[in-house]
């Protein structure tokens, strides 16, 4: 029997590129070449063949992604997701960022990953509201894994406890509580 929604939706505090995962999701820009926040950070830790990897794949468009190896990463796989920047949510903003979580899973289902870990694409530098953001990603994501039983676990990764006290706050209002926990990663 599959676990059922909830059971496939967890929530942690931490560092994303600590999570031991199929593939994480990177918070990208379009030229996929590093910037800072968790775009940053995972380049950091993936190490030089990750630059030289996503310097072959000649960007991404925002709303969509691409997909590279972990290299020095736990992950096997970076998602590099890129989300838009927030104007006043009546740009187009909110169906590009669903459009970074649609294609991300899409790419996990065709690369055979059985877990994805996501932070909270576009609310640092990019100025998404989070609440909003948070509520695009969990609804993106349970469509997804209901239609998906290929995907076994998504994780949200929230690096403060304001954006993970949020997102719990969000997943709870869906009924989406049992798979939170505040273990650091």
């Amino acid at each position: 029997m599959n676990p059922s929604v909830h059971e496939r939706i967890r929530l942690r505090k931490g560092d994303i590129t600590r999570v031991e995962a199929d593939a994480i999701v990177n918070a990208a820009n379009t030229s996929l070449l590093g910037g800072g926040g968790v775009d940053g950070a995972i380049h950091r830790a993936a190490g030089p063949d990750l630059l030289a990897e996503c310097r072959t794949l000649g960007g991404c468009p925002t709303g969509s992604a691409r997909i590279t190896c972990g290299y020095k990463l736990p992950a096997r796989h970076v998602i590099h997701a890129v989300g838009p920047v927030y104007r006043d949510g009546l740009h187009g903003e909110p169906d590009l960022l669903a459009g970074c979580y649609r294609t991300a899973l899409r790419l996990a289902v065709e690369n055979g990953c059985k877990s994805v870990a996501f932070p909270a694409i576009s609310c640092g530098i990019y100025g998404y509201p989070i609440r909003d953001a948070a509520r695009i990603a969990r609804d993106e994501v349970v469509a997804f894994i209901r239609e998906h039983p290929e995907i076994e676990q998504v994780i949200f990764v929230l690096f403060d406890d304001r954006a993970y006290d949020v997102y719990e706050e969000v997943l709870h209002e869906a009924g989406l509580t049992n798979g939170s926990d505040d273990h650091s990663s």
